[in-house]
């Protein structure tokens, strides 16, 4: 991460204490982490910080625009640096994987549902769940292996005079 916490927080009247820096480095570190994620990471070098100065933090952070969350199901929101662009998530149900790409990807549908329901999505919250490129090729070859097939073969014709 290229941006400067200790000058961020200074401008905004907040110190660099070592809870705000290690929280900071672990979701540097981790990318998308659960606040128990972060905390495991944390525990790698440092065991005096518990689970709720992890949430304090977090709260401070984001509030302070250094880190954002999203959820991406039903757990925990999951943390990020603030200082990558704004991105949708898609999310592997096999894996787990994250994957981040540009919200322009989404603003096609955003428009269709503000236009049709007048409800507007906050896409920097949005996740879309699938299969990754390598769990579905994964799936494939397990299928092809083993004679299955994920999608059912098509009925046969009917035999002329039938």
């Amino acid at each position: 991460m290229t941006i400067d916490w200790k000058r961020e927080l200074r401008d905004k009247g907040y110190r660099l204490t070592p809870q705000r820096q290690l929280v900071l480095e672990a979701v540097d570190t981790l990318g998308h982490a659960t606040p128990d994620e972060i905390l495991t990471e944390i525990h790698k070098t440092a065991s005096g910080i518990n689970i709720s100065t992890v949430y304090r933090t977090l709260e401070l952070l984001e509030q302070l625009d250094l880190v954002k969350h999203t959820h991406l199901g039903h757990g925990a929101p999951t943390y990020h640096p603030a200082g990558s662009s704004d991105h949708l998530h898609l999310v592997c149900r096999d894996c787990e994987r994250v994957t981040e790409v540009e919200l322009g990807l989404a603003e096609p549908l955003a428009e269709t549902v503000e236009s049709r329901f007048g409800f507007d999505i906050d896409l920097r919250h949005f996740a879309i769940f699938g299969r990754c490129g390598d769990c579905t090729a994964a799936r494939a070859a397990a299928d092809g292996a083993d004679g299955t097939s994920a999608t059912p073969a098509a009925p046969p014709s009917a035999a002329p005079g039938t």
